[in-house]
């Protein structure tokens, strides 16, 4: 396996790093994603012009990667930012429109804003178990949107004829409840009631699981850059905060634990890396069980070694932490994965 990111790869994750740095600095962030619309407008095309969105799709599509690795370098620069745009339902939707045959300039271009709408209150997690039915209109309801705060269009998992198929509702045709998340940025319920649709794959349910996969790849890239944020801000207060007379770096039972976290991250980059190149759903679903817990530990163990401040809205390091959490949450924990990956050995 080649852990070493080819140029243009390289490239496209240092001019995004530069953008989020002047774009997205903690206090601006701070200060939009925890009010509606929970993201920045401006940002979001700044995004677009750069031409984040066409690392989505492969060349064949009008892309210029498409793969696991271009989601790595894109998703672990906008961790480390703490970006709250809605790039996520870009980076599973793409997929699913170029299988379908549909257009996608306007995704491509940031023009248009997609959400992917599978959970439902009594089905998290899980598309098959989704109670929302389809024909020539919807009628249902869609929970945990994550960007359905900023969509334009909504890509809606449906029964139909038996099968899970999926729909296109415009934004303006659905009931949209958009909503704060606890860590910033946005989300939304979708009520459908004989709601205008298209059906754009009428067998969707495999196309589905790969683009939650690639979802599920995207958020342990965004916690691996997270966490590298947390470890090296870590780092610095240890080696400035002073305690007895000297810096509190130098305690060894302190530098025990920052040399635990690392190796930690360092495992969640490797398993993340392997998963981006494998992209099968057991190497996925592996590195979301294994990331999760690894940022759970990484956010607690950022804040205990600060103490308090590391707890204050003012502190950056607290809304990383929040993140964390969120990360683990957000399209099955830990646990859920683990479960998927042990029946099979039953």
């Amino acid at each position: 396996m080649n852990f070493e990111m080819t140029d243009d790869r390289r490239m496209l994750a240092d001019s995004l790093s530069k953008l989020l740095g002047d774009l997205y600095g903690i206090e601006h962030r701070t200060s939009m994603a925890y009010d509606a619309p929970f993201h920045d407008i401006e940002g979001w095309k700044a995004l677009a012009e750069l031409g984040i969105l066409y690392a989505f799709v492969s060349e064949d599509a009008g892309g210029m990667g498409g793969g696991g690795f271009d989601l790595l370098a894109v998703f672990e620069q906008l961790g480390a930012a703490l970006c709250p745009e809605p790039l996520l339902g870009a980076a599973m939707a793409a997929p699913l429109l170029a299988e379908a045959g549909e257009e996608l300039e306007p995704l491509l271009s940031g023009e248009a804003i997609y959400a992917l709408a599978l959970d439902e209150p009594e089905a998290p997690w899980d598309a098959e178990a989704g109670a929302t039915e389809g024909g020539d209109t919807l009628t249902g309801r869609k929970t945990a949107v994550y960007g359905g705060n900023a969509a334009t269009h909504f890509l809606v998992s449906a029964r139909r004829e038996g099968k899970l198929a999926l729909y296109e509702v415009k934004a303006e045709d659905a009931a949209v409840t958009p909503w704060g998340m606890i860590d910033g940025g946005g989300a939304a319920e979708l009520m459908l009631d004989g709601t205008a649709a298209r059906c754009l794959l009428p067998d969707a349910g495999p196309a589905i699981e790969q683009a939650l996969d690639r979802g599920r790849l995207a958020l342990c890239a965004e916690a691996v850059g997270a966490m590298d944020w947390c470890y090296a801000t870590t780092l610095d207060y240890l080696k400035s905060r002073k305690q007895f007379g000297r810096e509190i770096g130098k305690f060894q039972a302190l530098q025990h634990r920052m040399v635990e976290m690392k190796t930690a991250i360092e495992q969640a980059r490797s398993i993340t890396i392997a998963a981006a190149d494998r992209m099968d759903w057991r190497s996925v679903a592996m590195a979301k069980s294994l990331v999760g817990r690894v940022a759970r530990k990484v956010s607690e163990e950022s804040i205990q070694l600060h103490g308090g401040i590391g707890m204050t809205w003012e502190y950056p390091l607290s809304h990383y932490a929040k993140r964390l959490v969120m990360l683990d949450a957000q399209l099955g924990d830990a646990d859920f994965h683990t479960a998927r990956v042990a029946a099979t050995y039953a």
